[in-house]
């Protein structure tokens, strides 16, 4: 956006010129979390993932389980980078600490 100012009786190009700048923010790009079906990681503690990790209901975190389980992939949230990138890393830690092959992965929406 720009701004002119012209002192009263000045035509000339000596004149005064005030220009204002505006910043523009641009929105952070998003990135879906993501969990893979795997035969092996029980249901439950899916369940318990989704719930700790991603503050999902009980009975929202079973139908992301089950989405997951029926078709291989499941969206647990929407993130910006950052976010997604600690989720992603919480949820592989923790299911590497309980001994379950769990994956979870992130990609650009």
């Amino acid at each position: 956006m720009s701004k002119e100012t012209r002192r009263p009786g000045e035509n000339d190009p000596g004149s005064i010129v005030v220009t204002k700048t505006r910043a523009k923010t641009k929105r952070p790009n998003l990135y879906r979390v993501l969990l893979i079906n795997d035969d092996y990681t029980p249901m439950e503690f899916v369940v318990h993932v989704l719930e700790r990790f991603f503050n999902k209901g009980r009975e929202e975190a079973t139908r992301i389980m089950l989405h997951v389980h029926h078709h291989g992939v499941g969206e647990c949230g929407v993130y910006t980078y950052e976010v997604a990138e600690t989720k992603v890393t919480q949820v592989m830690d923790f299911a590497r600490k309980h001994q379950h092959p769990l994956q979870c992965v992130m990609e650009k929406k």
